[in-house]
């Protein structure tokens, strides 16, 4: 009995120990999307000025320390938001629009249009995010980006992985909302 009481409190310890904390937000180390088994990639904190907006974590079906390699991997992937501050449900989506146009040409926005305008209409009617709320955006590659709001399913997946991989350059592009963070994700900063 001893032995059984020992081996789950050392099962216990590490799996707090492989847990990720960023600014009081505990991201598990694994996360299962659809199909798939996923290991949390990085996190980090994204800031606005001196205050702290959300906590995020990128997880992948493997670790990639590349952002070009996060966008090329194959299979279920997996944004989590944590909000650290109450925000409009038109801020959230216009930094998610701003972060998408400033990773992408004209053309590559005209692709992308009619789907961030789903995106975005989902978003604003899921209402106001306050802090605390939790915004999943996962990878299904068997029907598309999907967005789920505390836990519950907001709207229709979208369709196309060259949409996913666009949300992803918000944080992972060639100007990225914030270069920490980024390197964060990348699992190359804490």
């Amino acid at each position: 009995m001893k032995h059984l009481l020992l081996a789950a409190l050392a099962a216990l310890s590490f799996n707090l120990a492989s847990a990720v904390e960023v600014a009081g937000v505990r991201f598990e180390d694994k996360s299962h999307v659809g199909s798939a088994d996923l290991v949390v990639n990085g996190a980090g904190l994204r800031k606005k000025a001196v205050f702290k907006v959300y906590a995020m974590a990128l997880y992948l079906p493997e670790k990639r320390g590349d952002a070009e390699a996060v966008l090329a991997a194959k299979g279920g992937k997996r944004v989590a938001i944590t909000l650290l501050r109450d925000l409009s449900a038109q801020q959230f989506v216009e930094a998610l629009q701003e972060g998408m146009i400033s990773n992408h040409s004209e053309a590559e926005m005209a692709g992308l249009k009619d789907r961030l305008k789903q995106f975005s209409d989902t978003m604003l009617a899921a209402g106001e995010p306050k802090t605390g709320t939790i915004v999943l955006i996962d990878w299904l590659p068997e029907s598309g980006t999907r967005l789920t709001v505390n836990g519950q399913v907001k709207g229709k997946d979208i369709a196309g992985e060259d949409f996913y991989k666009a949300l992803l350059k918000i944080w992972l592009g060639s100007k990225p909302v914030q270069e920490d963070l980024k390197q964060a994700l990348l699992g190359k900063a804490s």
